[in-house]
């Protein structure tokens, strides 16, 4: 299994932020999560909000990942002007 994940210095509007879900759900043979970061072990969260898509295999992110629809979140995520990171993770 396959993961990215996405963390959002602050939440987005969520009526802006509904736009970007809809192009990350054409992202082929992923399924996408987002959520509210509500809080932390200790002290303020260092994120407002986190996202993820989740591929069942390497060989199918590596599809995705090449795909136009996959390009078009992230020049949509630069667009949502929130400072945000993306990490791809391998689970065994």
């Amino acid at each position: 299994m396959v993961r990215a994940l996405v963390l959002y210095g602050a939440a987005p509007d969520p009526e802006r932020f509904a736009d970007h879900v809809a192009l990350c759900e054409q992202v082929s043979g992923a399924t996408f999560r987002h959520g509210r970061v509500f809080g932390a072990p200790v002290g303020e969260p260092a994120h407002g909000y986190y996202a993820e898509f989740e591929w069942s295999d390497r060989e199918a992110f590596e599809r995705a990942a090449r795909s136009p629809e996959f390009m078009a979140t992230g020049k949509d995520a630069l667009d949502l002007a929130l400072p945000f990171s993306v990490e791809f993770v391998e689970l065994d």
